[in-house]
């Protein structure tokens, strides 16, 4: 019998995201996710995406009439390759990305460093979570919004059939620069027919 099925027939949730056998985690980001953070937060300036992998979420950036910059530590097709976000010591206006699963606690704390307005992370909502993160980042810096998406963000391996729904609930973690506390928002459901 084949694993991917239930018995139903229909396909098995997707439960985690696995780092690709070939090495660096790269699960491109769906169009309709970047521009749902785009149609809500205005960003003046340029954006750098600083993990743009095959340019999937610098190209629903540009769309706003941005100017993006696109790199990636890694050679992907797009972008300016071997530019290592956390060891860098580039600027931008603003700075927006989802970065890889293992690292993001590192890429926090180098965009509040490099980011001049604002910074966003595509970030597991569950990212909240935690002692050490609470203790860290979130009582230093903590996000000025949250973003939670209403319908859930499937992310598959470059390459992959895209079949089956994520179970992980996802969110944009914004730093802005001009605006201080922290708001709880959510998406209004429809993002996902509108840009897919």
């Amino acid at each position: 019998m084949d694993a991917t099925y239930h018995l139903s027939g229909g396909f098995k949730p997707t439960m985690k995201r696995f780092a690709d056998l070939d090495g660096p985690d790269f699960f491109p980001t769906p169009r309709w996710a970047t521009c749902a953070l785009a149609d809500n937060e205005k960003f003046v300036g340029e954006i750098w995406e600083c993990a743009c992998g095959n340019g999937a979420m610098s190209r629903a950036l540009a769309m706003n009439g941005n100017r993006v910059e696109s790199s990636d530590l890694y050679q992907r097709g797009f972008g300016e390759p071997g530019v290592d976000f956390l060891d860098t010591e580039r600027r931008a206006s603003n700075i927006v990305t989802n970065p890889p699963y293992n690292s993001a606690e590192g890429f926090v704390v180098a965009g509040l460093e490099k980011a001049d307005r604002k910074f966003a992370l595509l970030l597991r909502l569950a990212f909240l979570e935690g002692t050490n993160r609470a203790n860290t980042i979130f009582a230093r810096n903590p996000p000025s919004r949250v973003w939670v998406f209403s319908e859930r963000i499937t992310f598959y391996p470059a390459g992959a059939e895209a079949k089956g729904s994520g179970t992980t609930a996802y969110a944009w973690f914004v730093w802005d620069k001009d605006s201080p506390g922290t708001e709880l928002r959510w998406f209004k459901p429809g993002y996902k027919a509108r840009y897919s």
